[in-house]
């Protein structure tokens, strides 16, 4: 778990630059998603005793649903789902799967409860937003100013005739959140100070 913090930060901070207003932006591309996506749908159950190496975990995100999805993930890659994104089970693994694919960031219209508090305890982002008419491939960037949350949609940087970006208003971020995303998960936060602030 460790191991996927530490790449887990080297990762962001490629990916994610602070403007010069000194808010964060997260730039990634659209993979999209339904609603419903569920544990299971993340990684199957039958997988999830095989290995904690991120490079093992990264070729079963999705498996299920689609075959060809894990190999496709580029790091930086931002999950975009309905309602209800991470519903079923409690197990972590469905958080350390997506963070072993190198993606950071997960927008959704609503998380199930128990995988937002597991995104928390393991640093991944999760962004509440109206995801509808944002597409396959499209560009986003997040840009995080204190608690609150913008998301720029866009189209693919290839496209002949890119729209002008699209602005999604978010929910806000608590701050504990923030800071415990930026200390690695909750453990390392823990290590840091101890007690939640």
């Amino acid at each position: 778990m460790q191991q996927i913090a530490q790449q887990q930060q080297q990762q962001e901070q490629q990916q994610s630059r602070r403007s010069p207003d000194g808010a964060e932006r997260i730039h990634g591309r659209a993979r999209l998603l339904g609603d419903d996506i569920n544990t299971d749908y993340l990684i199957a159950s039958s997988r999830k005793k095989d290995s904690l190496d991120p490079r093992v975990l990264r070729r079963y995100l999705l498996e299920d649903l689609d075959p060809a999805f894990a190999a496709s993930v580029a790091d930086g890659d931002i999950l975009v789902a309905g309602h209800n994104f991470g519903c079923g089970s409690a197990m972590e693994v469905a958080v350390t799967v997506v963070l072993a694919a190198g993606i950071r960031v997960v927008v959704a219209r609503s998380f199930a409860r128990t995988y937002w508090r597991n995104a928390i305890n393991n640093g991944l982002l999760l962004i509440t937003a109206d995801t509808a008419g944002i597409a396959e491939g499209d560009a986003l960037a997040l840009r995080l100013d204190g608690a609150s949350a913008e998301l720029l949609v866009g189209s693919p940087a290839h496209a002949a005739h890119a729209a002008p970006a699209r602005r999604i208003a978010c929910e806000p971020v608590p701050d504990i959140v923030l800071t415990i995303r930026a200390a690695g998960g909750l453990v390392p936060y823990l290590r840091h100070h101890r007690k939640l602030a």
